[in-house]
């Protein structure tokens, strides 16, 4: 059976990559882009190493540049409001997963209407307006992805789209930009990443191509995680964090996530927690679950991290493997849902909702070991434990 791998048209990696966005944009054929980003990227001068080459070079440009963290359908009306206030023909995303997502939202409202809610899974998009990809951060994997996450303003629903559409037509991976990003911000992006690669290899809809890219990215950020932590400034580390968010991204684009992801999303929506530290919660746990579902993927992930060795059988290295992901989030100082604030009668009180809406969302059925509402009723009461 054949996989169907989807990228996007131009992917490139490296120091300086972001500084060809102008020779990108003639090789795409576009001329007045509107550039989508938050009001960090703005003050900080982020957009500005963008926008000057562009002016040099007698390019018009618009911009959005009040994206909100974990977007919402109100932030991405106001998108595409720019959009149409104007005579763009693509958009420049500039930032972490939230800008990312926010203008995949925009495209596919410029080329449709509508509203999202009348795109998410299993709703597919099959086609939206071009958009450049230009992360700042290493973790989401948007760049390469087929999917965007918007929450409801309304319902609080997270809602998570699919498709075609909105795979960038072109990405521009620069680990320069990733240098000044703090360290709460480093793990938890850095722990989603590892999330992407996990849930890749042992999904259901593994194939050869995701599971080389899903086992080199949980090589290289088991090796480097802790380093970028705790060495903002270690140009090694960075650029092989920055790599394995793409490869991570690549993996599950094209293999998809499973529960963890799928659990993560209803956490992020009702508690405003953000997207990579709602999956690191969820990591030790959810993973120590879905062991018996493919034992044999979870003791090889064991190995190609280094939590486990290779002469270990298979029941040491799940158990090491387990032990290595809590040890991984204590060293990484990930807080469970009690530390980061959370009302625990609030938390209680949405868990069956919080349940239905992760089995609704797809991710689950993609897991090694299927979960019922209840089991993922248990794990959240597990997390919250931790």
């Amino acid at each position: 059976m054949s996989a169907n791998i989807t990228l996007p048209r131009i992917l490139r990696i490296g120091a300086g990559a972001s500084s060809e966005l102008v020779a990108v944009l003639a090789e795409l054929g576009y001329r007045r882009p509107l550039l989508v980003t938050d009001p960090f990227m703005v003050a900080q001068g982020f957009c500005e190493r963008l926008t000057a080459p562009l002016a040099a070079a007698g390019i018009p440009w618009g911009l959005f540049g009040d994206c909100v963290p974990d977007p919402t359908t109100d932030s991405v009306d106001a998108g595409l409001a720019a959009w149409q206030a104007g005579d763009y023909d693509c958009l420049i995303a500039l930032g972490g997963g939230s800008s990312l997502d926010t203008a995949k939202a925009v495209a596919v409202l410029a080329r449709h209407g509508g509203r999202m809610r009348d795109y998410k899974v299993p709703a597919a998009v099959h086609s939206a307006a071009p958009v450049i990809a230009v992360p700042t951060t290493a973790g989401t994997g948007s760049e390469v992805t087929r999917a965007a996450v918007i929450t409801d303003t309304g319902s609080e629903e997270k809602m998570l789209c699919m498709g075609l559409g909105l795979v960038p037509e072109a990405a521009l991976v620069d680990f320069e930009l990733t240098l000044s990003m703090p360290k709460r911000l480093t793990a938890d992006t850095g722990l989603d990443s590892l999330c992407h690669a996990l849930e890749a290899w042992v999904s259901r809809k593994a194939n050869p191509f995701t599971d080389g890219v899903a086992l080199s990215a949980m090589r290289i950020i088991s090796r480097h995680i802790r380093t970028a932590c705790s060495e903002p400034d270690n140009r090694r580390a960075r650029e092989a964090m920055m790599l394995a968010a793409t490869q991570g991204g690549m993996a599950f684009a094209n293999a998809s996530v499973t529960l963890i992801h799928g659990m993560s999303r209803p956490i992020g929506a009702h508690f405003h927690v953000p997207h990579g530290l709602s999956n690191a919660m969820l990591l030790p746990e959810v993973t120590a679950w879905s062991l018996p579902g493919n034992p044999a993927r979870y003791a090889e992930a064991a190995k190609v991290m280094g939590m486990a060795g290779a002469g270990d059988g298979e029941d040491a290295a799940l158990d090491k493997l387990v032990a290595g992901l809590r040890q991984l989030n204590a060293d990484l100082e990930v807080p469970g849902p009690a530390a980061w604030g959370i009302d625990a009668g609030r938390w209680q009180a949405l868990l069956p909702l919080m349940a239905e809406q992760a089995l609704a969302s797809g991710s689950p059925g993609n897991n090694p070991r299927l979960p019922e509402v209840a089991d993922i009723v248990d794990l959240y009461q597990r997390v919250w434990a931790t």
